[in-house]
């Protein structure tokens, strides 16, 4: 049955409780995750967490046989299973020969994966969850949201309900620490009760066959001690080298996941232990049965893959949805399978399919705020990418993609000359200044929480003729100006006054007329032959005029022309040289500015002024690694004075075509950049992208707020 993604997107939306819920832990945590860290050197951690991750997967058949030969040398079995199938084969396997009758599970993301609770229900085994979380949501008939926190969707009110559902008794919700009595009591007979034990692991030790086990709530130790078989489901991924490995885990997984400097239990298991039972009505004493089950289904083949094989550097914190603002708007459940947000579209497409990851594949914007907390220092929106391009190379780009990007953006004739003229034509009865409020029929929906700026009479490259003519005779540099699309054909305004900028430094500023679209909307979907079209085409135009740098006052184009360019033609022997000398010569606007003024004695601090504020476009800050430069040319201008907003680079919610697509996500993500705004107090909103200027100034003028956009280049020159 197809899914309508968008209308379970607008469900949880509108869930009330499920908004408050995630809003004020998006809120809590990244001050939380900081504070657990005093002392520690973050990215230290992060680093040796890496390589030594890294280094495993480079052996991970070494290290399985390893495994399961000490697994084995301390009575232990094990078992490896090619897929969920063969897993729950060889468990009702074990069951029947053992005489289980109850199973007893902790946290175990692997079985959730393969669906493990459902085959023992058919085969009219008991099967009860023992974390808290997980507990009630199975009461519910619910998968995870979260995979450390698995409830974080609910409230307390919610799991009184499923309390008084499973226990057939009143429950209050205000009372937390009764319901946590009322689960142990009930739970304790589950335990006492079980035959079999499951759990996850949170790694497995090659040199001595141990697991290791984080916990806060003690129910793993139970499981692993109480039933007279303990099942542990270890994914591939979850095998390191040494014990002194596990440290390097240690000290990043409990402060990621949940902001503690160490988890209330820390369990190692290292083969079966004694344990008591009742057999033909007698106590009697023998060594527990331990089964060990390596799951592959899928991993192995990522593990060989020279990209995808990042994926090990996993911890399963799920840090990496703490921050999406995607996540946090929408929950898990939307992304449909059992692991969600960024790394779990990644685990879909290995574990289940690039059919299924497909499905909710863009509700990556590529932000990159995981990037920046991810322990193991996964590029979780280039492991997307390249999922991306799989999938179309495997299925073809989306006809609808593909025909706008060949015939429209990267035909400047037809786009420039036809429908931007018609579209300057045509918008006339509906501008307000430079905005749009409304539009009629189906548009309606455009102009919903945000106005759209207008499309300029004259483009940019409509100008540049003029413009050229004001080039300083003795310039110090010759700089090719690359616009954009935003740019040249929305924001001519601020193409001009980028222009004048770089002519007061001394630069002759040239524009090739033969560039076109940078190529990232296509490369965003994953159709990098067509990406490689326009890098060619733009390659050429912008060598054809010899430049000392090229500049853009986008990040995004920034960002592509100056690192993706370069990947593209990696293995290009014509191409690939080219696209190395053009990368080195690309420049983004605010950083190259900031460099000439520092060298000509212009970057000084300057007396305050007028209150403004800078949002950093996520392409800037976390692609390209800018965000000090604007700040201090923003310090460095005459009347201005700098007052930062909270969350000043979280992402706007324009993020390209989703702005667009997924207006109903993008528009939460505005107001909140709106509401940041004008709790400064200041009467103007710096931006550096373009993108970034259409998104936060259609929000500011909605709401009729009177405070302005500028693009930095826009400051500058109203200064000079």
């Amino acid at each position: 049955m197809a899914r309508d993604l968008k209308k379970e997107i607008k469900s949880k939306l509108q869930d009330n409780i499920m908004q408050d819920a995630l809003s004020r832990f998006a809120d809590q945590y990244p001050g939380s995750r900081l504070k657990s860290y005093a002392g520690q050197d973050i990215e230290e951690l992060r680093e040796n967490l890496r390589c030594m991750k890294a280094d495993a997967v480079e052996h991970i058949e070494e290290l399985a046989d390893k495994f399961e030969a000490n697994v084995k040398a301390r009575g232990g079995e094990v078992f490896r299973a090619k897929d969920g199938d063969e897993v729950k084969k060889f468990l009702i396997k074990i069951c029947k020969e053992n005489g289980v009758k109850r199973v007893v599970k902790s946290k175990s993301m692997a079985s959730e994966e393969i669906h493990l609770n459902e085959c023992f229900t058919e085969n009219d085994i008991r099967v009860k969850e023992t974390d808290l979380g997980e507990w009630m949501i199975a009461i519910a008939g619910q998968k995870p949201s979260h995979m450390v926190m698995p409830a974080i969707h609910l409230n307390r009110y919610q799991c009184a309900e499923m309390f008084e559902k499973e226990l057939n008794e009143e429950v209050p919700g205000e009372d937390i620490p009764y319901m946590i009595q009322k689960a142990r009591q009930t739970l304790r007979q589950e335990f006492l009760q079980a035959d079999m034990g499951i759990t996850g692991a949170n790694f497995g030790i090659a040199e001595n066959g141990a697991i290791g086990l984080v916990t806060n709530e003690g129910n793993a130790r139970l499981v692993t001690t109480l039933p007279r078989i303990h099942v542990v489901l270890i994914g591939y991924e979850k095998l390191i080298p040494k014990t002194e490995d596990a440290a390097k885990i240690l000290r990043l997984l409990p402060r990621n996941g949940t902001c503690q400097k160490m988890t209330s239990y820390m369990t190692m298991v290292d083969g079966p232990t004694p344990v008591m039972y009742k057999k033909d009505g007698k106590w009697v004493e023998e060594n527990r049965k331990q089964y060990v089950i390596l799951l592959d289904n899928g991993r192995l083949e990522a593990a060989h893959d020279p990209v995808m094989k990042q994926v090990y550097q996993c911890v399963r914190c799920a840090s990496c949805l703490n921050v999406c603002p995607i996540w946090t708007l929408v929950g898990g459940h939307v992304y449909g399978h059992i692991y969600s947000g960024g790394i779990g579209a990644i685990l879909t497409g290995l574990l289940n399919g690039i059919e299924n990851f497909s499905q909710f594949s863009d509700l990556c914007i590529g932000c990159r705020t995981c990037t920046t907390v991810c322990p193991g220092k996964i590029p979780i929106p280039d492991l997307i990418d390249e999922l991306r391009n799989r999938y179309v190379k495997k299925h073809g780009t989306p006809t609808m993609d593909k025909s706008f990007f060949d015939n429209v953006l990267n035909d400047r004739g037809l786009f420039h000359k036809l429908l931007l003229k018609a579209g300057s034509v045509g918008q006339a009865p509906f501008k307000s200044g430079k905005f749009i409020r409304h539009l009629p029929l189906f548009f309606a929906g455009m102009t919903k929480g945000r106005s759209l700026p207008t499309i300029a009479e004259r483009s940019i490259r409509d100008r540049m003729p003029a413009l050229e003519k004001k080039n300083p005779s003795n310039a110090k540099k010759k700089v090719a100006f690359f616009s954009g699309c935003n740019t040249d054909f929305v924001f001519a305004d601020t193409g001009e006054n980028v222009v004048k900028v770089l002519q007061s430094l001394g630069m002759e500023v040239v524009y090739p007329m033969a560039q076109s679209c940078c190529g990232k909307p296509i490369l965003g979907v994953g159709d990098r032959e067509t990406g490689k079209k326009a890098a060619m085409r733009n390659i050429e135009a912008l060598e054809s005029v010899k430049p000392d740098v090229i500049v853009t006052s986008c990040p995004t184009c920034a960002e592509t022309l100056s690192e993706t360019y370069e990947k593209l033609f990696a293995d290009d022997p014509v191409w690939g040289p080219r696209a190395k000398a053009f990368c080195k010569k690309v420049r983004e606007f605010s950083s190259f500015v900031a460099e000439e003024y520092k060298a000509q004695g212009k970057l000084l601090p300057a007396a305050g002024g007028e209150k403004v504020t800078f949002h950093d476009s996520c392409h800037m800050k976390r692609g390209l690694g800018i965000y000090e430069e604007p700040r201090a040319l923003i310090d460095a201008t005459p009347g201005v004075e700098l007052v930062e907003m909270k969350n000043c680079d979280k992402c706007c919610g324009m993020a390209g075509s989703f702005g667009m697509k997924y207006s109903e996500v993008s528009i939460p993500m505005l107001e909140e950049k709106v509401q940041n705004i004008k709790n400064t107090g200041a009467t103007t909103c710096v931006v550096a992208c373009p993108s970034c200027m259409m998104q936060i100034g259609g929000g500011l003028d909605n709401q009729n707020t009177g405070i302005k956009v500028k693009h930095i280049a826009d400051l500058l020159a109203e200064k000079l």
